[in-house]
């Protein structure tokens, strides 16, 4: 008797894994060109708005990273949480999520850092780990695990942001943090 199951593989591949490997593929060009790739197309930083690629940078460098070990601490978490989250709100839902995070932390940056490059999908994974803290989410009820995650990631970012001079954008961070907050209480009152 022969098996009638067939695994059918098809094109239609969840947003995150899409999102992920053009990542993967940014970061290695990036790396074979010594960041010159990653500067020019997929990094914020304050230049001239004459330039039409300034504009094109405040989408896309949610896909450059400064290098692997910055791909791979991404890549980790939207692993992680993307699937279920993809899952309970469907692919659109969280490209819109990618996309609306990238092009407010891109402009934010932009007019309040100037001095502040931004670059990689940190603000997206923040937009997640808030988004998924509504998983508890009722009717006119705020999830404890939403006060506790708020508290814990965006308040850890607000102290290191004080405190701490390095070349982290904990600003993309806490703005990604709140697109998921937001997100997360518009999908769940919509229910």
């Amino acid at each position: 008797m022969k098996n009638k199951h067939k695994f059918i593989i098809t094109l239609n591949a969840p947003v995150v894994l899409v999102f992920v490997f053009i990542c993967f593929i940014v970061t290695l060009i990036g790396v074979l060109t010594k960041g010159k790739s990653t500067e020019l197309l997929f990094m914020t930083y304050h230049s001239s708005l004459l330039n039409p690629l300034t504009y094109l940078r405040f989408f896309t460098h949610v896909f450059g990273h400064s290098g692997w070990e910055h791909f791979i601490n991404n890549a980790m978490y939207l692993l992680i949480l993307g699937p279920m989250l993809e899952e309970k709100h469907g692919s659109a839902t969280l490209a819109e999520i990618i996309a609306i995070t990238a092009v407010i932390t891109g402009i934010l940056s932009y007019i309040f850092f100037p001095t502040v490059a931004l670059c990689g999908a940190s603000g997206v994974v923040f937009a997640f780990i808030i988004l998924a803290s509504f998983t508890g989410f009722k009717e006119g009820e705020i999830p404890l695990t939403f006060i506790l995650v708020a508290i814990l990631y965006i308040g850890g970012q607000m102290i290191q942001g004080l405190t701490v001079r390095d070349n982290i954008s904990q600003m993309g961070h806490i703005i990604g943090g709140l697109v998921g907050a937001a997100v997360g209480f518009l999908l769940n009152r919509k229910k």
